[in-house]
């Protein structure tokens, strides 16, 4: 299983992101392999519009089977949803604590979006 974890770090002590669309970056870790890649967002950091929508492409094609990110918007989350990939806001403060709520099953899959657009 891939989780897409959104962040502007590049390792597991990285901070989590609380936004999807505009995170710097996104780290892709393999649960299976316990090892990561990582993922550039930086053309979707100051669009104009359709930023979740690029973003929730960009993981969808990464082959990633969930996203861990502290915020979802609705574009985004249509788009990932509709791709089979599950949805998990999370507030942990780093990557690391993140993966351990998700493995720990401490995180529940998202019913919806829970922002705005262009949050």
């Amino acid at each position: 299983m891939k989780i897409a974890l959104t962040t502007s770090g590049e390792n597991l002590e990285a901070p989590l992101d609380r936004r999807f669309g505009r995170a710097a970056r996104f780290l892709l870790y393999d649960l299976k392999n316990r090892t990561f890649e990582l993922i550039d967002n930086a053309q979707n950091l100051n669009a104009a519009q359709g930023a979740g929508i690029q973003a929730a492409e960009t993981i969808v094609r990464a082959g990633a089977d969930a996203v861990v990110s502290g915020h979802c918007g609705p574009k985004a989350f249509r788009v990932l949803q509709a791709a089979g990939v599950a949805i998990y806001n999370c507030e942990a403060a780093t990557i690391a604590e993140a993966l351990e709520l998700l493995k720990d099953g401490k995180l529940q899959p998202a019913a919806a979006a829970d922002v705005e657009g262009h949050w």
